[in-house]
Parts: structure tokens; C-alpha cells; sequence
């Protein structure tokens, strides 16, 4: 797997560049925004490691990008300044598969990037299609079909999506769908409310997260309202 690391500053580059390397994982390296997006278009990148505050175009810029280029599906990590909200929800409005503060654990960061390379690439597994009303997911083609039409989600969104037409009707708190999707013990929980969002808008009329209110998300549960009437 080859993984691009981004950054203008080259003691980072440097570290991290030596904890993924110790994985396993072949590492590419870029100073500023121009050498990252030449890089990105080539699509020889297995997953990007951007920081937000490069100089432009800047991570975020590039995260545009790449969702609307011809390979949407290359995972991004975004790099954010420590304390930055708006960085980081932006960041995932852009398409941003996750993040990590600044500064950070080179530990931290090398094991998010396996998690989203494993889900992102996972292991060949027997087909198996979830359907819910409208909306069909191959989890062995990673595809998705709404309304008969084919829609491009990040692999986040995709696990996200997969796992709530696995468990329909039932109702998932933020926290509980950060540590069954992301694989986090803890978390913005603003994370999953961008990522709702996000699906929501691309599957269109076919999507069927309900906003369970004091509770969470579920997928297609037409009672929710009534059972939970009056609920904080």
C-alpha cells in the first residue's frame, strides 16, 4: 500500500513517514499543494495524508478535489490545527474520510491510516447485497445504488451506510455509531452528524436515516417519532 504523506513542514513528513514505513506501508512525500494534487492525479496514492494548512491549494482544497476528480474513492486523512472546530467540520463536509489534531501521536496517526486502509481495501469477503427500500449496497463491489442509480460515496460513508442497512429500525446513538463504524472509543461526535448529512444528501429521496430526536440515527424507523414523543 502506498500512502502520500502532505505536509510543509519536513520534521513531520519525517516522523511519520518512519512510524508507516514500520508497517508495512510504502510512503510518498510532498512540501506544498501543487506536488500533492500532481501526485493525487497520477492515482497511485492508496490513501492521503493532508494538512489542512498547506500552502495552497490547501488540504481541504485538495479533498474538494479529489471527490470531484475522476477517483473519489482515495481515502483522505486530514491534519488540523489542535482546537480548530471549523477545520475539522469543514474538512469532513469536503469529504475527508477522518482527521487528526496537531500536535499529534505518530502512533495515533499510523493506526488510524490502517483502519481506513482496511476499510477502504478490505479483505475479499462473499457477496453480499443490503437493500433498504430504494437503496442497494454490494459490500463485495463497494457499490451503492439509489433508485437504480449509482452513487459515489467515501469509504466511510459506505461503512456507515452498510452498517445501518444491517441493522434497520434500530436506533444508534452518535457514540455508539462512532465506536461500531469508526472503530473509536471516543471522538467529535460532530463527525458522524457531517457524515449523516452527507448520505442523506447523495442518496437523495432514497435515503431513509431517521433522525431518532434524544437518541440518535436509524435507518427506516417509521415509530421512532411516537416512541420517543416527549424524550429530551
Amino acid at each position: 500500500m502506498r500512502v502520500l504523506v502532505a505536509d510543509d513542514d519536513a520534521v513531520v513528513r519525517e516522523v511519520v513517514r518512519r512510524y508507516l514505513e514500520r508497517d508495512g506501508l510504502e510512503v510518498v512525500e510532498a512540501a506544498d499543494g501543487p506536488s500533492t494534487a500532481a501526485l493525487l492525479e497520477k492515482n497511485e496514492i492508496d490513501l492521503a495524508v493532508l494538512d489542512v494548512m498547506m500552502p495552497a491549494p490547501d488540504g481541504i482544497e485538495l479533498t474538494r478535489a479529489v471527490r470531484a476528480g475522476a477517483h473519489p474513492e482515495t481515502p483522505i486523512i486530514l491534519l488540523t490545527a489542535l482546537g480548530e472546530e471549523d477545520d475539522r467540520v469543514i474538512g469532513l463536509q469536503a469529504g475527508a474520510d477522518d482527521y487528526v489534531t496537531k500536535p499529534f501521536s505518530p502512533r495515533e496517526l499510523a493506526l488510524r491510516v490502517a483502519s481506513v486502509l482496511r476499510r477502504a481495501h478490505p479483505q475479499p469477503v462473499v457477496e453480499e447485497v443490503l437493500r433498504g427500500d430504494g437503496v442497494e449496497l454490494n459490500r463485495a463491489a463497494r457499490t451503492v445504488l439509489a433508485g437504480g442509480m449509482p452513487v459515489e460515496l467515501t469509504a466511510r460513508e459506505f461503512d456507515l451506510l452498510a452498517f445501518l442497512l444491517a441493522n434497520p429500525h434500530r436506533v444508534f446513538s452518535r457514540q455508539e455509531l462512532l465506536a461500531e463504524v469508526w472503530g473509536w472509543n471516543f471522538g467529535d461526535l460532530s463527525t458522524v452528524t457531517v457524515h449523516v448529512k452527507r448520505l442523506r444528501a447523495k442518496l437523495g429521496a432514497a435515503h431513509r436515516i431517521e433522525t431518532v430526536w434524544g437518541r440518535g440515527y436509524a435507518w427506516d424507523r417509521a415509530d421512532a417519532a411516537e416512541e420517543v414523543a416527549g424524550a429530551d
